[in-house]
């Protein structure tokens, strides 16, 4: 058992865990954040992509314990109170899920994929997105209007500062 301290959603969290605690079972058992899916437990489906100090990571490959005094955003941490971030927006007004399962993880990956392409400067083109959307796997649609989501929040999210997400 080790303690782990972490910035989870902007609060400081402590708890004691077995050193082989992955990050999602510590985010849905320990924490209650329950956004954050396990589709595979192999790392092949991306419904459990949050971010760690700003990286795209798939808490179901990583230790809680090796994230000690991280800073962890969940899809829970991404909305500004009732105002929804603008790639939440996105996949709602372009219905870029079907039964929801994959939704926070895509949400998740298409944050740090506009955030990645905008701080190279580099386009974010329909082909970019799709190659991105490789690792995170949507069993019931295909991926068209989640490519669309993405390109729409791609222009809102321009005028956005890292401190706002």
């Amino acid at each position: 058992m080790s303690n782990v301290t972490m910035t989870v959603n902007g609060k400081s969290v402590t708890r004691e865990v077995p050193d082989t605690t992955l990050l999602s079972d510590f985010l849905r058992e320990d924490l209650r954040l329950t956004g954050t899916h396990v589709g595979c437990d192999t790392s092949q489906c991306g419904a459990c992509v949050v971010h760690v100090d700003g990286k795209a990571i798939k808490a179901c490959t990583a230790l809680a314990v090796s994230l000690d005094g991280s800073d962890v955003t969940t899809i829970e941490g991404v909305a500004n109170g009732a105002e929804l971030h603008p790639m939440q927006a996105a996949f709602n007004a372009h219905h870029g899920l079907q039964c929801g399962f994959c939704t926070p993880g895509m949400i998740m990956a298409g944050i740090d994929m506009v955030n990645r392409y905008q701080a190279e400067g580099m386009p974010l083109t329909e082909e970019a997105i799709r190659h991105e959307l490789e690792g995170n796997i949507c069993r019931c649609t295909g991926y068209h209007n989640i490519v669309k989501a993405i390109e729409d929040a791609a222009g809102a999210m321009s005028g956005m500062t890292k401190a706002a997400e």
